[in-house]
């Protein structure tokens, strides 16, 4: 029997895997567990899902991916014959279930395996559509203490933990896959704390880092020791790899001698998300660059910020492509964003596409007035050429477009809407512009761009527009952004009806104006990038409304 330990030496393992990457995520943890046993840990824990990548979705019902994932894990079992073990996740059948697994290698083998219970089915989540609900879990054995090992969602209710406690667990460790939220920090803190005081058992807490698609997962992992203090937190939004030490005491584990990082909150974590999400999205799908249309607006000149702080400037492109509508402060200001962030910018007048397509169009016409048909042409001159350069030479188009607009419709298919991924996508105007000011006296510390201002003052503070017509401004097509934005919130991330919203003010005509434009876009919203999520609901995997739906408040 296996004696008691009274130290331990547990290493927290915060990186970014890439889905379907199985051969990758495997080299990583390969040299994970080899520099932190070196450095003195028994135990190696990794995220949820960490051979497999999260979320992994359908992908994990291809038998041919489940088993290179097995065969990738037993393979690095076998090396665990002495040195460090190994806590991690894959996705696992046994007993012809499938389940979203964390297993335990050591000795040279797989010595235990404990499956997710709680799979959470809501927002951006849907695991009961793909895994098995695992059996309530006891603790895992190893070295002399008893762990438990709740995964993830497992720790947001009381049960799982409940049971770890009652069947002898001494502490717990948690892999989880959560991506970045607003609010995510607060609601952590209140779950863990809740779980920390039912059970009187330290807790340690491992996440992911890193862009999945829409996703971003921030890191941020931690521990509390039972006293619900803080032993240990990491920073967000970047990697980290650390070994904490814990000893058992008469009342019993502690993590002692952790180091406390403030992690990133409101807008500054915001933008570290766009950033991180970003960078992701185009090196883990292999595009050598970026290209986008730089228009001299707060909208292209922030993702334009956000690109070369991704990747760098030397992998950023920009186009102004300029019509007779393009003003000489939005040249002057586009070639300004430019130079601050040091990117390769061409000046492109599409004249005589926009034309010769109008005089294509002629006869088909005839008989009809100019309307916001020919207003789109140039958009969608602008969108062709951009998507000819990424065509070309590879590089993937950034879509610049923000949530006010992907609420309201305000955006044109195949024109302003063409591109890759959208940094912006979940940032409504007036948020894109308290990041455009945050950005120029701030930026993650990993960011790659310039310090100082990069977006003029100028830019920040003229009125929006499109520019597709004289003296056209967004405002006067929608709603001020204040009132417009405060709205949509309540529409989209509240699901406010009308009425409520009116009763608190807010002008009738005005509210059911904008709920229509909102429902209407929706068909334009199916059709969009994707980009990152920040707020609590995003236009994607959180919010699934029909296209064809005739329901309306009013």
């Amino acid at each position: 029997m296996t004696e008691p330990a009274d130290t331990l030496r547990i290493a927290i393992a915060q990186l970014n895997p890439t889905v379907g990457d199985v051969s990758g995520n495997l080299a990583i943890a390969r040299r994970t567990r080899e520099s932190a046993g070196a450095s003195g840990a028994d135990l190696v824990v990794f995220p949820e899902l960490f051979i497999a990548g999260y979320p992994a979705e359908d992908l994990v019902l291809k038998p041919a991916f489940l088993a290179a994932c097995r065969e990738a894990v037993e393979a690095l079992a076998a090396e665990t014959v002495s040195g460090a073990a190994v806590l991690i996740g894959a996705p696992w059948v046994e007993g012809g279930l499938l389940y979203n697994s964390v297993l335990l290698l050591e000795g040279g083998k797989v010595s235990a395996v404990r499956h997710k219970v709680d799979l959470p089915n809501y927002g951006v989540f849907d695991e009961k559509r793909v895994f098995a609900a695992g059996p309530m879990p006891g603790p895992i054995p190893f070295r002399g203490v008893r762990l438990g090992v709740p995964v993830c969602e497992d720790i947001w209710g009381a049960d799982v933990v409940e049971c770890l406690a009652e069947t002898g667990a001494e502490i717990l460790i948690v892999p989880n896959g959560s991506p970045y939220r607003r609010s995510v920090y607060a609601e952590r803190e209140n779950i863990t704390v809740a779980r920390v005081v039912e059970s009187k058992l330290p807790l340690l807490y491992v996440n992911q880092v890193g862009g999945q698609d829409e996703l971003v997962f921030d890191g941020a992992s931690f521990v509390l020791n039972a006293d619900r203090f803080p032993a240990l937190q990491f920073p967000s939004f970047v990697e980290r790899v650390r070994v904490t030490r814990w000893r058992r005491f008469e009342d019993g584990w502690r993590c002692v001698g952790g180091n406390l990082v403030e992690p990133l909150q409101g807008d500054a974590a915001d933008y570290a998300a766009c950033v991180l999400g970003l960078r992701d999205y185009v090196n883990k799908n292999g595009f050598p660059g970026v290209v986008l249309g730089l228009s001299g607006g707060i909208d292209s000149a922030l993702c334009a910020a956000m690109a070369v702080d991704a990747l760098g400037p030397e992998r950023v492109r920009c186009l102004m492509l300029p019509y007779r509508f393009t003003s000489e402060d939005s040249l002057k200001d586009a070639a300004a964003v430019a130079e601050a962030l040091g990117v390769g910018y061409e000046v492109v007048p599409i004249a005589p596409a926009v034309e010769g397509l109008e005089a294509v169009l002629t006869p088909l016409f005839e008989g009809t007035t100019r309307d916001v048909t020919e207003e789109n042409l140039q958009a969608r001159v602008r969108g062709t050429l951009l998507m000819s350069v990424s065509n070309k030479f590879g590089a993937m188009v950034v879509t610049t477009g923000n949530k006010s607009e992907m609420s309201t419709g305000y955006a044109t298919l195949y024109g302003d809407m063409n591109g890759g991924f959208n940094p912006i996508k979940d940032l409504y105007k007036t948020e894109v512009v308290r990041l455009a000011r945050l950005r120029n006296s701030w930026k993650p510390a990993d960011a790659l761009g310039p310090d100082g201002v990069v977006i003029p003052e100028r830019v920040i503070e003229k009125p929006p527009s499109a520019e597709l017509r004289e003296d056209q401004t967004d405002e006067a097509a929608l709603a001020p952004y204040g009132v417009l934005d405060t709205v949509l919130a309540r529409l989209v991330e509240g699901e406010s009806p009308v009425d409520e919203i009116v009763a608190d003010g807010f002008d009738a005509a005005l509210v059911t104006r904008i709920a229509r434009l909102l429902a209407g876009a929706e068909y334009k919203r199916r059709q969009a990038a994707p980009g990152v999520k920040v707020t609590g609901r995003n236009f994607g995997r959180d919010r699934r409304y029909p296209i064809t739906n005739r329901f309306r408040e009013d």
